[in-house]
C-alpha cells in the first residue's frame, strides 16, 4: 500500500515542507519568511496560522489537496521529556506546545501545523523524535550540582535516523548494535545509543564548539566574564549560541569560507577548525567509557560532515575505537517521513503524549 506522508520542519526563519510516497520523495520546499514578516510576531506561536496558510498555499499550487495525504508529522517541539520514536498529537500535546512550552521555539509549530491540517483532512499527525527526546541513564543524569541535573536536548531527529540507517545497512537492527553519534552543523551533539536508546548525550554547550555555538567554556572564567564586565543576560546568551565558535575566533559560520582560509595559508583558520575536529573526536571518546568501549560504529553526520577536511581529522582521532561511517546532510524531512511510515505500516509502536 502507498502511504502519503507530509513532513514539516518549521525553523527561525523558513518551513521546510516534503512529500513522500512510501519511501520516494515528491517533493523538498524550503518556503523562506523574510525577517520583516517575522518582526510582526511577539512570539513564535502567533506565527502559527501564517505557516500554516503558506503551506497549504503551496501544496494547492502544486497539485497537491490535502484529502490526498495518509498522514502529517511535524518537528517535535519544546515538550518536556520524551521518549524516541512517534507520538500522536493530541489536544495535550497541542494546549501544552501553544500556552507552556519548556521553549517558546520554532520547532514548536511543528506538531501545530501538522494537527490543524491533519484534523481538517481527517487523518492521523504525529510528531517524531522531538528534539526534547530523553532516555538517559539515571547515572548520565549526575552534573556535579544538585540544582542543575542534565537533561537531554540534542539533534535526536537526525542522529536516530542515520543509526538506523546505519544498522538496516548491515542487516541489523538498531535495537541491536551500539553507535556513538556526531550531528556535525550549526550547533553540534554527540549521542551514544545502545540497544535501541540514547543513554548519554553531549548537547551542543556541553562539549564541541560549533559555527556559531561556544560549546563547553571554562565555567569559573564565564561567571568573572559575566560579573566583571557586566555583560546583560541577552549578550551573554549570544556569546555561546550564535555568536560563539567559529563566528567569534574567524568571523565567519560558513566552513566553506574557513576553508579557503586554510587552502590559501592562514595558519589561525586552520588551528580554529582543526581545534573543532579535536574537540568532537574528544567527545567520540568521552562517550565511547559510558558503554566501556563496545562500538560498532561511529556516525558522523550533519552539514559539516560534508566536509572532507573535517570528517578526516575527527576519523584519524577515532577509527581506533570502531569504523567511522560519513553520512553527510541534515536528513530531517526523510526521517520524519520514515518515521511516520513505519508507524503507518505498524512496524513501530506509536505512543500516546501525556503532559
Amino acid at each position: 500500500m502507498d502511504y502519503l506522508i507530509l513532513a514539516i520542519n518549521p525553523g527561525s526563519t523558513s518551513t521546510k515542507i516534503a512529500l513522500y510516497a512510501n519511501e520516494k520523495e515528491i517533493f523538498v520546499k524550503t518556503i523562506e519568511h523574510p525577517a520583516y514578516e517575522i518582526a510582526k510576531y511577539n512570539k513564535v506561536s502567533e506565527q502559527f496560522e501564517m505557516r500554516k496558510e503558506m503551506v497549504l498555499t503551496f501544496l494547492k499550487n502544486n497539485g497537491f489537496e490535502t484529502g490526498q495525504l495518509s498522514a502529517v508529522v511535524g518537528r517535535g517541539g519544546m515538550l518536556p521529556s520524551v521518549k524516541s520514536g512517534a507520538y500522536r498529537v493530541n489536544n495535550q500535546m497541542v494546549e501544552r506546545l501553544k500556552n507552556n512550552p519548556i521553549t517558546d521555539h520554532a520547532s514548536n509549530l511543528g506538531a501545530l501545523v501538522a494537527y490543524e491540517i491533519a484534523n481538517s483532512a481527517g487523518i492521523p499527525s504525529y510528531i517524531y523524535d522531538s528534539v526534547r527526546v530523553d532516555e538517559l541513564e539515571d547515572i548520565a543524569r549526575i552534573s556535579g550540582m544538585p540544582d542543575i541535573p542534565r537533561t537531554s536536548t540534542s539533534h535526536a531527529l537526525n542522529s536516530r535516523a542515520m543509526a538506523i540507517r546505519a544498522a538496516k545497512k548491515y542487516g541489523r537492527k538498531y535495537s541491536d548494535m551500539t553507535f556513538i553519534v556526531a550531528h556535525l552543523g550549526g550547533g553540534i551533539s554527540l549521542s551514544v545509543h545502545a540497544k535501541g536508546s540514547m543513554v548519554d548525550i553531549i548537547a551542543d554547550d556541553e562539549g564541541p564548539f560549533s559555527p556559531e555555538r561556544a560549546g563547553r567554556v571554562p565555567c569559573k572564567d564565564l561567571i568573572d566574564l559575566c560579573y566583571k564586565v557586566k555583560y546583560d543576560r541577552t549578550t551573554m546568551q549570544k556569546k555561546l549560541r550564535g555568536n560563539g565558535g567559529l563566528k567569534a575566533y574567524l568571523g565567519t559560520t560558513d566552513a566553506r569560507i574557513v576553508e579557503n582560509l586554510i587552502e590559501d595559508g592562514n595558519y589561525e583558520a586552520k588551528l580554529i577548525y582543526e581545534a573543532m575536529a579535536y574537540q568532537v573526536a574528544k567527545g567520540i571518546g568521552e562517550l565511547a567509557t559510558v558503554v566501556k568501549g563496545k562500538v560498532d560504529r561511529i556516525i558522523l553526520t550533519g552539514g559539516l560532515a560534508q566536509s572532507p577536511l573535517l570528517t578526516k581529522w575527527i576519523k584519524d582521532r577515532v577509527e581506533f575505537i570502531a569504523p567511522v561511517e560519513i553520512m553527510p546532510g541534515e536528513n530531517e524531512l526523510e526521517s520524519l517521513a520514515f518515521g511516520a511510515l513505519r508507524v503507518l505500516e505498524g512496524k513501530e509502536e506509536l505512543k500516546e503524549y501525556v503532559d
